[in-house]
């Protein structure tokens, strides 16, 4: 089995890539499996600078496959905010119910609550060969918290050919449109093409 670092330490994406990188014979591993902390400084501008940016923190330390994504919500009311931004919005310990609510607020009295998530995945190879795969859903700014599934900004994100939000669809049915599932598809097409 071939071992891949995915670079995060957050416990819901470590999840949603082992459930789509494990049928390809990749034994995933993350940050919650080091012994020592890798200090990542996300100084990029945009998701595909800071997904490279952590991969290649990574890569240079462990010279492993590596993939590492940068994602979050962009909201057109709120000029693409929170954007890079997304975890660290409004405080990196504040709960994403404060957050939800507030971009809510922000929207509701905006015409255009149209919302993307965004999600740039940077992948090295063994062998150093860097390539970044961006995937997006189109949705919008529901006027309500909505659903218990999911997490962060799912339960605000209303997908219109599922009518309702991310965050009241099943794990798989919110990969196959995601823009995770999208970039991680993005990705495995290019593994399976054998670069």
């Amino acid at each position: 089995m071939k071992q891949i670092m995915i670079a995060t330490s957050n416990a819901h994406k470590v999840e949603e890539f082992k459930r789509m990188l494990q049928p390809y014979g990749y034994e995933v591993r993350s940050l919650l499996d080091l012994d020592e902390e890798i200090d990542i400084e996300e100084n990029g501008t945009t998701f595909e600078e800071n997904a490279l940016i952590k991969a290649k923190t990574i890569y240079d330390k462990l010279h492993i496959e590596v993939i590492a994504d940068d994602s979050g919500l962009a909201v057109n009311a709120m000029n693409g905010e929170p954007g890079i931004y997304s975890a660290r919005f409004l405080g990196r310990d504040t709960s994403y119910d404060v957050k939800n609510q507030y971009i809510i607020d922000q929207v509701k009295d905006a015409q255009d609550k149209g919302a993307q998530f965004v999600c740039a995945i940077a992948y090295i190879d063994a062998d150093g060969h860097e390539n970044v795969f961006t995937g997006v859903v189109e949705g919008e700014i529901y006027d309500h918290i909505e659903g218990a599934k999911g997490f962060g900004y799912d339960p605000i994100f209303y997908y219109p050919p599922f009518k309702t939000t991310l965050a009241n669809v099943s794990e798989d049915q919110k990969n196959e449109v995601s823009h995770r599932g999208k970039a991680i598809q993005m990705l495995l097409n290019y593994m399976k093409e054998g670069k």
